[in-house]
C-alpha cells in the first residue's frame, strides 16, 4: 500500500516562499511521472505542476515561473518550491503519481495571506 506524506506548507505573506516535500512509501518512485496537486476551498482538485521520470518538467500557467517541480529518486520525494506566492495560492497541496493512486496523503496546507 502506498503512503505519501506531504510536509512544508505553512502561513506565509504574499511574496514570500515555501518547500513544499513529499516523501513517498510503499511503491517503486523512480519509474513514475509525479504530480504535485492543490485544492482550494470550494473548489476542485488541480494539477500544477508535473515531473516526468526523467525530470522533464511542466506547469499550470497560474504557477509558471514561480513554481519548480524537482524530484530525488534515492528518497523517493517530491518537492515543490514556491515563490512570489500570492493568496490565490492557498490550498492544501497533495502530490501523487502522474495517474494517481487510489490512495493520498493528508496534504499539507499552504495559507497565502498578509
Amino acid at each position: 500500500q502506498v503512503q505519501l506524506v506531504e510536509s512544508g506548507g505553512g502561513l506565509v505573506q504574499p511574496g514570500g516562499s515555501l518547500r513544499l516535500s513529499c516523501a513517498v512509501s510503499g511503491s517503486i518512485f523512480n519509474i513514475y511521472a509525479m504530480r504535485w496537486y492543490r485544492q482550494a476551498p470550494g473548489k476542485q482538485r488541480e494539477s500544477v505542476a508535473r515531473i516526468t521520470s526523467g525530470g522533464r518538467t511542466n506547469y499550470a500557467d497560474s504557477v509558471k515561473g514561480r513554481f519548480t517541480i524537482s524530484r530525488d529518486n534515492a528518497k523517493k520525494t517530491v518537492y515543490l518550491q514556491m515563490s512570489s506566492l500570492k493568496p490565490e495560492d492557498t490550498a492544501v497541496y497533495y502530490c501523487n503519481r502522474d495517474t494517481p493512486w487510489d490512495d493520498w496523503g493528508q496534504g499539507t496546507q499552504v495559507t497565502v495571506s498578509s
